[in-house]
């Protein structure tokens, strides 16, 4: 069993920056890859960005340029800093993880999701 859980979630201002934090426990020995993604409600989950242990990183689109995603100190947390916030980032954004094949499997594992939203 993998646990993972979501922090740092809130309001922020347009244009400002928010950071998010996702800790593991338990069986933290079969998290290989670790990202973040993001729903709105209606909408279909989408990656923001993720990251393995040898610091390869992927990023959507509308994130380049905007994220900073690194891991912890005991490789059990990974960090997702984002700045320049607009009202289309208010979403509930998601901490993942899964092994060597990656993100977003049948079998990943899930925080139950932490929700930002952008004001004015």
């Amino acid at each position: 069993q993998v646990q993972l859980v979501e922090s740092g979630g809130g309001l922020v201002q347009v244009g400002g920056s928010l950071t998010l934090s996702c800790a593991a426990s338990g069986d933290i020995y079969k998290i290989n890859v670790m990202g973040w993604f993001r729903q709105a409600p209606g909408n279909q989950r989408r990656l923001v960005a993720g990251i393995n242990p040898g610091g390869i990183l992927k990023y959507a689109d509308f994130a380049k340029g905007r994220i900073t995603i690194f891991t912890g100190d005991t490789n059990n947390m990974v960090f997702h800093d984002m700045k320049d916030f607009t009202p289309e980032d208010t979403s509930v954004y998601y901490c993942c993880g899964g092994d060597q094949r990656g993100l977003s499997l049948p079998d990943s594992n899930w925080g139950q999701g932490i929700q930002v939203n952008v004001s004015s």
